[in-house]
């Protein structure tokens, strides 16, 4: 029992030595003395859809710097500064400014490289603050201040960006890039005012899939909610298989999976959520049934 015991041990002590040496490789995401140089990207390709989509695949993961802008560490006007010169294409180093030059565009012309300004200051719903590179059907890649990395995060899914989109611009000539349908979403009050946009609210459509993102969970942005309602995708003995939980990914839900034994056997629910509502996970299921699993169902967990 000795023996076991301070096996146990010994393999505690390597696995918080492993997280504590993962943290400390991890860069101050505000450092003390930021660096305030303005480092131009070297042209290493030429402007195209291709070329971004291969940088935006290398770069997911990068960690969040304030003030820096690659080839490393980025924030977030610097990670999208970083892609466009990268191509030769030179636009201004701020947020604010970006969104001041380029074409502007409407919401629902949106296509693949054009840039989303964000307003998140609290104290000033017009300041821009934010921004991030739109890849389709609600995604976009961005240099992120609540995950410190570059990420993806979904318009649909995620209501603290959509409230506060406030500008579109396009840097890309149209024979540089193809366009896409985009899909019409629920526009609010603030959006609709501000991008003096005349598309109808229209619900999203249970058919169109979100654009495929070879990426794990974990790399995708989740919002904090805190319903007690979930969509129940299913219970599997073990683990859910991997088709599956990428099937959930990609349609841009964040999902939990709750583990149980029964009968000597590892139990696993796959759960979607939360929401807030029985209402708002009602709509949810429709997608899922439609889309995932025909026999998921509505689960309350409190």
């Amino acid at each position: 029992m000795y023996n076991i015991f301070m096996k146990q041990i010994l393999i505690l002590l390597t696995i918080i030595t492993s997280l504590l040496l993962l943290t400390s490789c991890k860069p101050d995401p505000y450092p003390k003395h930021p660096d305030y140089t303005i480092k131009k990207p070297k042209v290493i390709t030429t402007p195209s859809k291709k070329n971004l989509e291969k940088m935006v695949k290398q770069l997911q993961g990068s960690p969040y710097v304030w003030a820096e802008e690659g080839p490393n560490n980025f924030d977030c006007s610097g990670f999208t500064y970083y892609l466009y010169g990268s191509m030769g294409i030179d636009i201004p180093r701020v947020a604010r400014e970006q969104a001041k030059v380029g074409k502007r565009i409407d919401i629902t012309q949106l296509q693949y490289g054009d840039l989303i300004f964000f307003a998140t200051n609290k104290h000033n719903h017009k300041k821009i603050t934010h921004v991030g590179m739109y890849l389709g059907n609600g995604w976009f890649t961005h240099a992120s201040t609540i995950k410190y990395e570059v990420v993806y995060s979904n318009l649909y899914t995620s209501s603290y960006y959509k409230k506060r989109l406030r500008i579109c611009r396009r840097y890309l000539n149209d024979n540089q890039t193809t366009t896409t349908k985009t899909q019409k979403w629920q526009i609010t009050k603030t959006l609709s005012s501000t991008i003096n946009t005349k598309t109808p609210d229209t619900k999203i459509s249970n058919k169109q899939k979100a654009i495929v993102i070879k990426q794990n969970i974990e790399n995708v942005e989740q919002t904090v909610n805190t319903g007690t309602f979930y969509v129940q995708v299913g219970s599997f003995i073990g683990k859910p298989k991997h088709n599956l939980l990428y099937a959930v990914s990609r349609q841009g839900f964040k999902y939990k999976i709750i583990k149980f034994s029964k009968a000597d056997k590892s139990i696993s629910k796959l759960l979607i959520g939360p929401y807030i509502t029985h209402k708002e996970a009602n709509k949810v299921l429709k997608r899922v049934r439609a889309e995932i699993q025909k026999d998921a169902f509505i689960a309350e967990i409190r």
